[in-house]
């Protein structure tokens, strides 16, 4: 049903429901707030939103009201509002000269500046000066963690803070005491906020009462360039933007994308940023002697080269990390082909994923937008709070806008939303994929069931085996419904992963995994970012090549070290879990000698006799979607119907009977740019001081 107004003279039909502030906003009308925000829920407790509603006798707080609950006019006529009038202007001013009784005008030496809500309000909705002369109120600071600097005296009480903590995050660490002028936003007990999400609190800070601690005071934002890119920290692909001055990324924000991570982002994402620039390879290495020392391209490359000329292809092997780029992994696969070797991987965790079996066996086929479409979720083998963050913070939004029954198969652990909990390994969920658990029949009933199968159940020597019974649950649970709807889902935790199984970086025939490859039969190693594998059963007489941006694990069995480009300086493919094909772009140059990875690899295939066809990015791109059209088809995904999971769930391979276990330890120390941050390192830090507190108190 409709409802028509009047809005500064222009007539306007709006649907009942929609708040007097969209309703003015559809009209054209800028309406100034501090507490609202579109993905929290109503306060309407600073009122700089007033609008004037004609018969009303005084201003109405526009977020705070739908169209609906309008008196209708005695002649029925449209009810008039003004968002301009004498009346509106005063009451806004008033609002502004309350606001800014306490606040402490430093804006100088406030981070917020520049990027400040109440600094743009008070200019153009503000009045000239204010009449208080008393004292201003101080507040005493806050100790919230490593990420949040405070400045609680700025503080205006929209709420936001605490909102965003308790709704979205899900952790109830931020509050209101106290009342009148006593009243200030603080932590329980005054103790760091222990949430993989928490600085996007700063965000929605309108002042500068929140700012972020690790670049606090580093720059202005009119200072730094933006360059809009994609995260990879985890398997979401987050939008973010970089900003940059100069030569360093000085920082990293959300981007708005409501496809994959709305407006928010993980702490990692945010501020990994500081291990962009430590620990970096800058130049090419070779081990002699037992120890490092720097070398020129020319002369790495050339040895590289001979090692690889010299070796059998059988017991030739490379291994794709979990941060590598489409276009370096399609690379070194053509190399390496073309030189007869079949032992890749891309799956240096183990995972038991098969390109082979249909692109539905490896994605999150629901897409990260259909979780608010989900009515019964079971989660396998899966933390996706530390896993994804992001992702997880959608899961909570669909429990709190609709009855959603979630059970979770693994260890127990706390998701930010409550579940039921079903048990501990594979043969809870042979009951649930036999009919003989209550919870298949919570699927069947659900109009669209969702199963989220994670690291922790097919990264292992069953892993087929829980992924067949996972597959078989679905296609019990969705017999009859939507054939639209696949609630198949694959979370992964690494950003390479998806582009490694549409390009095939798996072994060929006669070829060795990732634990075959780092077995002692092999005599030449590739690690194109690999840090998370297992390297201490490599033959000595090995040689192993290392192609990254840090000194991490990967460095430390290596003979030759080729220093490669981060996320943020290059221009390369990656596709989240949910197929979804995203492009990063290149905001800073690689620091030192440190080249493009693609680039490093095609000069290699040319010292080694075996030239690849392609000279420039665009060329290799060309070649790469014409091996795996998917990549081409960017910001994109695919709908891939329920029967495509047929092959997976007859495989019926029989899964052993220990329990699915968590695959991330510390959610701050994932990967090579994360364990080189100082933040991250405080943040872990932390973590694990809480932790050791939780276990002496029990």
């Amino acid at each position: 049903m409709a409802k028509q107004l009047i809005v500064d003279g222009k007539p306007i039909e709006v649907e009942d429901g929609t708040t007097l502030m969209h309703a003015c906003e559809l009209a054209g009308a800028v309406i100034p707030r501090f507490c609202y925000h579109e993905r929290l829920s109503i306060a309407g407790n600073c009122r700089m939103c007033l609008v004037e509603v004609e018969g009303s006798p005084k201003p109405v707080a526009s977020c705070a009201m739908l169209v609906n609950d309008l008196p209708p006019n005695r002649d029925g006529s449209p009810k008039v509002v003004n968002t301009a009038s004498p009346m509106v202007k005063k009451a806004r001013e008033g609002v502004m000269e309350f606001l800014l009784i306490n606040h402490p005008l430093d804006c100088p030496i406030c981070d917020q500046g520049g990027e400040c809500d109440l600094q743009d309000q008070a200019m153009a909705f503000g009045m000239g000066g204010s009449r208080y002369t008393e004292n201003k109120r101080a507040v005493e600071e806050k100790h919230i963690g490593p990420l949040i600097k405070t400045m609680m005296t700025r503080c205006i009480h929209c709420t936001r803070c605490v909102r965003y903590m308790t709704e979205v995050a899900g952790v109830e660490e931020l509050g209101l005491i106290g009342r009148g002028e006593d009243a200030e936003i603080t932590t329980y007990l005054e103790q760091g906020i222990l949430s993989e999400m928490s600085a996007n609190a700063v965000d929605l800070c309108p002042v500068g009462a929140l700012t972020h601690r690790p670049w606090a005071f580093a720059a202005r934002p009119w200072e730094m360039e933006t360059f809009e890119t994609i995260d990879v920290m985890d398997a979401v692909g987050s939008s973010i933007s970089a900003d940059v001055r100069g030569a360093a990324v000085m920082r990293i924000l959300p981007r708005n994308n409501d496809a994959v991570n709305e407006e928010w982002i993980s702490d990692k994402t945010r501020h990994v940023a500081d291990g962009l620039k430590t620990q970096r390879l800058d130049q090419p290495y070779i081990r002699k002697n037992g120890r490092f020392e720097p070398a020129s391209w020319d002369e790495a490359l050339g040895l590289v080269a001979a090692k690889l000329k010299a070796a059998p292809a059988e017991k030739i092997g490379a291994i794709a990390g979990d941060l590598a780029g489409a276009e370096e992994m399609f690379a070194l696969k053509d190399l390496l082909t073309r030189l007869g070797a079949t032992s890749l991987d891309c799956r240096q965790a183990g995972d038991k994923l098969d390109p082979k079996l249909g692109r539905a066996s490896y994605l999150f086929n629901s897409g990260i937008e259909g979780i608010e479409e989900a009515d019964a979720i079971l989660i396998v083998g899966a933390n996706p709070r530390l896993e994804a963050a992001v992702l997880n913070s959608r899961i909570r939004k669909r429990w709190r806008s609709a009855p959603t029954k979630i059970a979770l198969v693994g260890t127990k652990v706390d998701l930010a939303y409550p579940y039921e909990y079903l048990g501990a390994g594979p043969d809870t969920l042979a009951e649930i994929a036999n009919g003989k658990h209550p919870f298949a029949e919570v699927l069947k009933a659900a109009s669209k069931p969702m199963v989220i199968v994670g690291q922790g159940a097919f990264a292992r020597a069953d892993g087929l085996a829980a992924l067949s019974l996972a597959a078989r649950i679905v296609l019990a649970a969705s017999a009859g419904k939507d054939a639209a709807w696949n609630g198949f889902n694959v979370l992964h935790t690494a950003a390479a992963r998806v582009a490694g199984l549409d390009l095939g970086f798996v072994p060929g025939k006669g070829g060795k995994d990732a634990a075959g490859i780092l077995g002692p039969d092999s005599e030449f190693v590739y690690l194109l970012g690999a840090d998370e594998c297992d390297l201490s059963k490599v033959s000595p007489s090995a040689f192993v090549v290392y192609q990254g941006t840090h000194g991490d694990k990967g460095t430390e069995r290596a003979d030759v070290i080729l220093p490669g480009a981060a996320y943020t300086e290059k221009s390369a493919t990656f596709v989240n879990t949910e197929g979804r094909a995203q492009q990063t772009l290149k905001a800073v140059f690689p620091p030192g000698d440190a080249k493009e990875d693609w680039t490093i690899i095609r000069a290699l295939s040319e010292r080694a006799g075996t030239k690849l066809p392609y000279d420039s990015l665009k060329e290799l791109r060309a070649a790469m979607y014409r091996t795996s059209p998917q990549l081409a088809a960017l910001d994109t995904i695919e709908v891939r119907a329920v029967s495509g999971l047929e092959t997976l769930a007859k495989l019926g391979a029989q899964p052993s009977s220990a329990p699915f276990a968590p695959v991330i330890a510390d959610f701050y120390m994932t990967n090579p740019i994360a364990r080189s941050s100082a933040v991250m390192a405080g943040m872990s830090a932390l973590r694990a001081s809480h932790q050791q507190k939780l276990s002496a108190a029990e």
